[in-house]
């Protein structure tokens, strides 16, 4: 699981923490960045990186998420596309579209929507249009 303030373990995509959006904290806007960040507040809007991440238990991220890697024990609303690899951890959920070349979803995470894979980046990377276009 997710640990508060700590990375996941077991995860080689999750280099050093970045920055941190704690509980309680809330950001609408267009949010971009290198490295790894966690969210455990509110997010409304977009999240532009090709590094990772993080979205703790408590957190309720609504909108487009464009990344390279993304662990999610909290809640997302929205499309995202992660050119690398997505992990879904109980007890979080997910409604909407997503596109990714590699997913794993733990048991008691719920999973509300369509999932667009491919071999590669690049084919995990052309839904997007699709995905873009059924959000508006």
């Amino acid at each position: 699981m997710i640990g508060l303030k700590k990375a996941p373990k077991g995860h080689p995509e999750v280099g050093e923490m970045v920055a941190f959006m704690g509980k309680g904290t809330e950001f609408k806007g267009i949010l971009k960045f290198e490295g790894t960040i966690r969210v455990d507040g509110r997010l409304d809007g977009e999240v532009h990186t090709q590094d990772t991440l993080i979205v703790g238990e408590s957190a309720e991220l609504t909108g487009e998420l464009n990344v390279g890697t993304l662990i999610t024990s909290g809640s997302i609303t929205g499309n995202i596309v992660a050119t690398k690899t997505v992990h879904f951890v109980a007890p979080g959920s997910f409604t909407g579209e997503i596109a990714t070349p590699a997913i794993q979803i733990d048991e008691g995470f719920s999973f509300n929507g369509r999932c667009f894979m491919g071999r590669d980046e690049k084919a995990a990377a052309q839904p997007r249009a699709e995905v873009q276009a059924l959000s508006a």
